[in-house]
C-alpha cells in the first residue's frame, strides 16, 4: 500500500520561522543593556580561569572563598585604576579642549630654541619666519578639525557613569561566570554541538583559545608596560604622569609601544637640566620598552598565535563602535572570528604548489566527464 506523501503547510512554516525570528529579536532587545557587560566578563573569566582553580586549591577547594578573592581582585587591580586614569584623562583634558574650541590656542614661541649652541638662532628666527608667513592662518584652518577630533577622543572616555556601570555589570557577571563555569562551558559547547556536531565543539574551544590570547597577550601585556612606565614617569618627577600614562595604554594596545611616550620625557627631563632622573627613566624606559618581547610571547603561548594586523584592527574599531570597552572587546571578536575562519579552511588539503598539476588533473577530469564521440 503507497502512502501519499502530505504536502507542505507554507503558512505553517513561514509563521513559525515569523514567530521563532520575533522571540529572537524580543529577547534581544530585552538582554542588549547586558551584552557589554557579559562579553568584557567572559573575556576576563576565560582568560584568568587557571588563576581561579589556583586560589581554589589554596583555600581548602572552597569556590566561595576563591570567587570572592577573584572578585575583590577585579575590582581592585582592573576596575579602579581604569576608573582613574579615565576621570584623570577628563579631567587634565579639559583645559586643552577649552583652549582649542575657544579659539585662544595658538602655536608655540619656542623662545626655548635660542639656547641651542651654534644653530639655536638659525632655528628660532626660521621659526618665527614661517609664522610670519602664514602659520597662524594655517593654525585658524586647522583648529577646527583639532578641535572636533579631540572633543570627540576624550568624549569616548567621558562617559564615566556607562563605563562605571558596565564595570559593574563585569563584576557582577564574573562572579556568577566563576560560580558556574564548568556549567557554563558544557552548555556552550553542548549548543555548539547540537548545531554542528564536533566542529561546534571545536569550534568553541579555538575560540576560547582566541579569547585567552587576546586578553594575556596583547591586554595584559599593554597594561603592564603601561603601569610600570607611569611608575617611572610618577617617580621622576614628569608632569602629568596619569595622562601620559592613559596615552601610553592607548599606544601599547595599538602596538606602537611605549617609548613613543617615554622618550619624549626622557628628552624634556634633560632639557630641564634634571640629568639624574632623566638616567633613571632612561634605563627604566630600555626596561620597558624591550619588556613585551618576553611576556607577550609566553602570555600568548597560552592561547593562540594571531596576526598583528587583526590586534590593531579590533583596537581601533572596537573604540570607535563601543567605546572605551572596545578596546579589549574588540580584539576578542575579530580574534574569534579569525580562528573560526582558519579552522575551517584547513578542513581541506591545502591547494599545490604546482600550477601545471592542477591544469593537467583539471584536463583529466574534463576528459573523463566529457569523453570525445
Amino acid at each position: 500500500m503507497n502512502t501519499i506523501p502530505r504536502p507542505r503547510d507554507i503558512p505553517q512554516i513561514l509563521l513559525s520561522v515569523l514567530f521563532l525570528a520575533l522571540m529572537i529579536i524580543a529577547c534581544l532587545w530585552i538582554v542588549q543593556p547586558f551584552i557589554l557587560g557579559f562579553a568584557w566578563a567572559a573575556t576576563i573569566v576565560i582568560a584568568t580561569w587557571p588563576v581561579l582553580l589556583w586560589f581554589q586549591r589554596v583555600l581548602f577547594g572552597r569556590r566561595g572563598l576563591a570567587v570572592l578573592v577573584m572578585t575583590l581582585l577585579l575590582f581592585l587591580l582592573f576596575v579602579i585604576p581604569i576608573a582613574l586614569l579615565v576621570n584623570s584623562l577628563v579631567d587634565g583634558s579639559t583645559p586643552l579642549i577649552h583652549a582649542i574650541t575657544s579659539g585662544t590656542l595658538t602655536l608655540p614661541d619656542l623662545a626655548w630654541l635660542n639656547s641651542i649652541p651654534f644653530i639655536g638662532d638659525r632655528l628660532y628666527s626660521g621659526w618665527h619666519s614661517l609664522l610670519d608667513m602664514g602659520g597662524t592662518a594655517l593654525m585658524a584652518k586647522v583648529r577646527p578639525y583639532i578641535g572636533t577630533t579631540t572633543t570627540w577622543f576624550v568624549g569616548q572616555a567621558a562617559h564615566v557613569g556607562r563605563f562605571l556601570l558596565h564595570s559593574g555589570l563585569m563584576l557582577l557577571f564574573s562572579a556568577l561566570l566563576y560560580w558556574q563555569g564548568e556549567k557554563v562551558a558544557f552548555g556552550m559547547r553542548y549548543f555548539a554541538t547540537r548545531l554542528a556536531a564536533k566542529r561546534g565543539d571545536a569550534a568553541v574551544l579555538l575560540a576560547g583559545q582566541a579569547i585567552r590570547a587576546v586578553a594575556l597577550g596583547v591586554v595584559v601585556t599593554a597594561l603592564v608596560q603601561a603601569v610600570l612606565g607611569g611608575i617611572g614617569l610618577g617617580i621622576s618627577g614628569v608632569p602629568y604622569a596619569t595622562l601620559l600614562t592613559v596615552v601610553m595604554i592607548f599606544s601599547c594596545l595599538v602596538q606602537l609601544g611605549p617609548l613613543i611616550v617615554l622618550v619624549p620625557c626622557i628628552i624634556w627631563l634633560y632639557w630641564t637640566g634634571d640629568t639624574t632622573w632623566g638616567t633613571v627613566l632612561l634605563v627604566w624606559s630600555c626596561v620597558v620598552g624591550t619588556m613585551d618581547n618576553v611576556i607577550r610571547p609566553m602570555l600568548i603561548r597560552m592561547g593562540a598565535d594571531l596576526p598583528m594586523i587583526l590586534i590593531l584592527s579590533g583596537v581601533i574599531g572596537g573604540l570607535v563602535a563601543f567605546g572605551m570597552i572596545g578596546l579589549f572587546i574588540g580584539p576578542v571578536l575579530l580574534a574569534v572570528s579569525w580562528r573560526l575562519f582558519d579552522a575551517w579552511l584547513h578542513e581541506v588539503p591545502p591547494p599545490s604548489t604546482d600550477p601545471d598539476d592542477v591544469l593537467e588533473e583539471l584536463s583529466e577530469l574534463e576528459k573523463n566527464n566529457y569523453p570525445k564521440p
